[in-house]
């Protein structure tokens, strides 16, 4: 009989990349994602090349988006003799469960803005490690249940707690926004609960992603999910 694996091992799967300008590095490119340590069942091997295709991806971006940029910024700099400088962009990973069949991770982008600021990226990912195949949102929730309407409640509830202790500022038109950019593939399993998040500065004009959990005894838990489960 066939075993299904309730837990994924992995390593981190590094990259660096220069792209210089007459020999000066104008860009560089940092990336780190997960590569099952074990690839030899078909689930570990579509998971290594999916985060192999992810890497590539980014790559061709940084070539075909940020570069031109970079150099823009260099001749720029050249022409007022101004100090030249390295663009930096980063791609990694954090594992936020893996416990009873599901694997999940957001993995996260850092590039450098015209504005010298920089834009943060997220995309989260959960795995069912039984098919072998990435679970959508509302899958755990019971069936006709309003999930995007609960979960936008949760979130409403947590600002709103937040607001009135002061502990972040939201702008005027948040509630508007918590609607209109929602993303039903911005999610991640933690610990604690299901974490949804949001664009930076969708919400707020802080350069931190806006995140919210809904507890475990909320949803129509998966038997093999367990609150608390150790992040690894």
């Amino acid at each position: 009989m066939k075993t299904c694996p309730t837990r994924l091992h992995t390593e981190p799967s590094t990259i660096e990349q220069t792209w210089d300008v007459d020999g000066v590095p104008v860009l560089t490119a940092s990336l780190s994602v997960p590569c099952p340590t074990q690839a030899a069942d078909a689930v570990s091997r579509r998971i290594r090349r999916f985060y192999q295709l992810q890497s590539r991806s980014y790559l061709h971006y940084c070539e075909h988006w940020l570069l031109p940029q970079a150099k823009a910024e260099y001749a720029a700099s050249l022409a007022v003799s101004a100090p030249l400088r390295c663009f930096r962009a980063e791609l990694t990973y954090c594992v936020t469960y893996n416990d009873g069949g599901f694997w999940s991770l957001y993995t996260q982008s850092r590039e450098p803005l015209p504005s010298g600021q920089t834009l943060l990226t997220r995309r989260g990912d959960t795995w069912d490690l039984t098919a072998g195949y990435p679970v959508p949102l509302g899958s755990f929730f019971p069936r006709n249940t309003r999930w995007k309407r609960r979960l936008l409640a949760q979130a409403t509830e947590e600002i709103e707690r937040q607001l009135r202790s002061g502990a972040a500022v939201y702008y005027p038109f948040w509630r508007k926004e918590l609607r209109r950019s929602f993303n039903s593939r911005s999610f991640y399993l933690t610990g604690d609960g299901l974490a949804f998040f949001y664009p930076m500065q969708s919400l707020s004009p802080s350069t931190e992603l806006p995140v919210f959990v809904l507890p475990y005894h909320e949803l129509r838990l998966f038997p093999n999910i367990t609150p608390s489960s150790a992040d690894t």
